[in-house]
């Protein structure tokens, strides 16, 4: 008898915690139809009977942050101009710029450069001092010729062309400059490439290619300067890390230590009148011309 009043209660509970679930509602989204409630009742795709839904965990719900835009951020780059920047200045662009270390391997052969700080420091003065100041400047200009006239592209193209300390690096600027101007004529022509061939019929430095190509698309000035530096820093650590050798880490942490460097070297360079341009890095400029009679040499200047 005991038994069987204990199972009797069981079924109770039981019948009485169903019909409590059966009448539970679920909240509803706003905007939301109608829809059945309880679970007892609805089918499903096979006739079974199927039971509610858990009640969905409450979060506190927050708004999106905006994307963080740092001060002072040039809001002209829109992706169009960042797209053609990371293509032009990548080392798949198809300008040759790997050959070249524009006199470092003389350096590392002399023992000026042997390690990751030997290297930095080198770089620091030849971006500071040297001939990526100097190209930093015709970039600046050459982009502000294209918005002035073919008289003011000539002089920025035919001082570039003459201001290398040798045949190497007259070779390395040159070289580039041309065959840059040919990849980018043909994918991504504009009327400012055109103008330049005909205001200026000699060799073409680099900066000034890269920098007809950017104001032709109208890329920031900035930006663009400021692309073409790290670019050409990245390919003198890459020069580097196979010459001396460094390892691949060590060598971004030079990159990243020369960050400063490469913006108070455009920031001057902004500021600097085309005849007041110059270089102060003699020891790089010996290196670039005794890389010439180098016995064993990897790089072509």
């Amino acid at each position: 008898m005991r038994m069987a009043a204990i199972a009797a209660v069981i079924t109770t509970t039981a019948r009485i915690m169903n019909e409590a679930s059966s009448r539970t509602i679920l909240p509803r989204a706003a905007g939301e139809g109608d829809r059945p409630q309880g679970g007892g009742g609805g089918l499903g795709d096979e006739g079974l009977p199927q039971r509610s839904a858990p009640p969905p965990p409450c979060f506190a719900w927050s708004p999106s942050p905006a994307p963080l835009r740092s001060a002072g951020e040039d809001s002209s780059l829109d992706t169009a101009a960042l797209y053609r920047l990371m293509a032009w200045l990548s080392p798949a662009y198809p300008v040759g710029a790997f050959s070249y270390s524009s006199g470092i391997e003389w350096a590392v052969e002399a023992g000026d450069i042997s390690n990751a700080e030997t290297l930095q420091a080198w770089l620091a003065v030849m971006l500071g001092e040297g001939g990526g100041f100097a190209d930093a400047v015709f970039f600046a200009h050459t982009h502000r010729a294209v918005a002035a006239n073919d008289a003011a592209l000539r002089a920025v193209a035919e001082l570039a062309a003459a201001f290398v300390p040798s045949k190497e690096r007259f070779l390395e600027t040159t070289a580039q400059g041309r065959a840059f101007l040919e990849v980018t004529r043909a994918a991504w022509p504009c009327p400012a490439i055109t103008r330049l061939d005909e205001a200026w019929e000699g060799p073409v430095a680099l900066p000034v290619a890269v920098g007809v190509a950017c104001a032709g698309h109208g890329i920031a000035l900035t930006s663009a300067l400021h692309a073409f530096l790290h670019a050409l820093v990245a390919n003198w650590i890459s020069a580097g890390v196979r010459l001396i050798p460094l390892g691949q880490t060590d060598g971004q942490r030079v990159l990243a230590a020369l960050e400063p460097a490469v913006g108070e070297a455009a920031a001057r360079a902004l500021m600097t009148p085309l005849d007041e341009v110059g270089t102060c890095a003699f020891r790089a400029d010996l290196g670039s011309m005794r890389h010439e009679t180098q016995y064993t040499r990897l790089f072509r200047s």
